[in-house]
């Protein structure tokens, strides 16, 4: 990330310990954690891999996460568009970020994604833009996500993926966005869903950029493969970059473009930003 985000948009890699050999996990097979006996809780890796042109500058996405309760995450894809009005795109994206780290606490917000986005798209005074989710886990393994525009998240449980995200457009390739203007959408606008968890599912979320250039084959086996949630988010990321790179890779994004729009011999996804965080649910 760049130097001037603030350091809870950034923080350093999370790594929640596993149970003791003493504490079995009681529960039915396909059930959800019993809050009774366990507390769900992530370990997290993330990253980040800025566009070639936008590196200097760190990009234009922010994030955080935090360990409250059974933790908690948000993306913020900041707008490209408003450069061409000299406007920094990031800035919006850091500042509701920050915000919503802020807000994490508050009374009001009570553990809910959606109060949580309202009260820091309403604090957030930077012109610009941006497509955000937040996803808060609760202690019993339900996850609760609020969503406005196409970043996503994935459910993955035993090699399958079992939950996704829709993105919300206006058009094609124009997403819904919290915006600093009032033709912009509010936190009312928002995708709001919860998720039951069970130990050892994997969640994967970041900006369009990143779904937009792998396939959900390839974030399986890239799981499969790796030893940590760390070596699984720098890999996936590294593979989406590659990807993107690539004339010849018929994306998710192109494939989703020919479908829509006829004429069109091959649409590759110029790299954007890219974000990634992996968390895997365990029980303390």
């Amino acid at each position: 990330m760049a130097a001037s985000t603030a350091s809870r948009l950034s923080p350093p890699r999370l790594h929640v310990s596993s149970p003791p050999p003493h504490l079995p996990l009681r529960r039915s097979r396909l059930s959800p954690l019993r809050a009774a006996k366990l507390e769900a809780v992530l370990s997290i890796g993330t990253h980040l891999i800025p566009h070639p042109r936008k590196a200097e500058t760190g990009g234009e996405d922010a994030f955080f996460v935090s360990t409250d309760a059974g933790g908690v995450f948000a993306i913020a894809d900041g707008v490209s568009g408003w450069a061409e009005k000299d406007v920094n795109p990031a800035l919006f994206s850091r500042e509701l970020m920050a915000h919503s780290s802020t807000f994490l606490k508050d009374e009001e917000v009570n553990h809910d994604p959606q109060l949580l986005l309202m009260k820091a798209h309403a604090a957030t005074t930077s012109i610009g833009s941006a497509t955000v989710i937040i996803a808060m886990l609760e202690k019993t393994g339900i996850l609760k996500i609020a969503s406005v525009g196409d970043c996503g998240l994935k459910v993955i449980r035993k090699g399958q993926v079992m939950f996704s995200t829709c993105p919300q457009e206006h058009y094609f390739d124009c997403p819904y966005q919290i915006s600093s203007e009032a033709i912009g959408q509010t936190y009312m606008d928002a995708l709001v869903c919860t998720v039951n968890l069970m130990e050892g599912d994997m969640i994967v979320s970041g900006s369009d950029g990143f779904f937009d250039n792998i396939f959900d084959q390839e974030i399986i086996s890239v799981i499969s493969e790796s030893p940590g949630v760390d070596e699984a988010a720098k890999a996936l990321a590294e593979l989406a970059r590659k990807h993107s790179v690539d004339f010849y890779f018929d994306s998710p994004y192109s494939m989703e473009a020919r479908s829509r729009v006829r004429n069109i011999y091959l649409l590759c996804q110029p790299f954007s930003v890219l974000f990634f965080l992996l968390l895997t649910g365990c029980c303390s």
